[in-house]
């Protein structure tokens, strides 16, 4: 009986951890989309994502350049950073999906909504 019930037990955290696995998507790699900015421009970005635990880290690439990604944080399936663009830092919140991250960017009181792609 004892060694059912273990084993009952282990299975189920077994499945446990499967699931949770599944559930958080995974935003390692590159991606790409398009921001409207508050002054009505369409800026192509790309952000390449590199999580290591919690920490989430990498760069941020537009026609302007490519800057690295500060104060990156990772929980579940939501995320944070900001960008600093001479001398501004521009805050990100953002949420993954399976296929898409949905992001919102600050750009000093006046936020834009956008979305983003796996690259291939």
């Amino acid at each position: 009986m004892k060694r059912k019930l273990f084993t009952t037990i282990l299975l189920s955290c077994f499945v446990a951890v499967c699931v949770a696995a599944a559930v958080f998507a995974d935003i390692n790699g590159k991606w790409s989309g398009t921001i409207s900015t508050p002054d009505g421009n369409a800026l192509d970005v790309s952000y390449n994502f590199k999580v290591n635990g919690d920490k989430l880290t990498g760069t941020a690439t537009s026609q302007m350049g490519e800057i690295a990604i500060d104060n990156g944080k990772v929980m579940g399936d939501d995320f944070t950073f900001s960008v600093n663009v001479s001398g501004t830092d521009y805050p990100h919140k953002g949420k993954a999906y399976a296929d898409s991250c949905a992001m919102d960017i600050d750009f000093g009181g006046s936020k834009s909504h956008f979305v983003l792609k796996r690259a291939k």
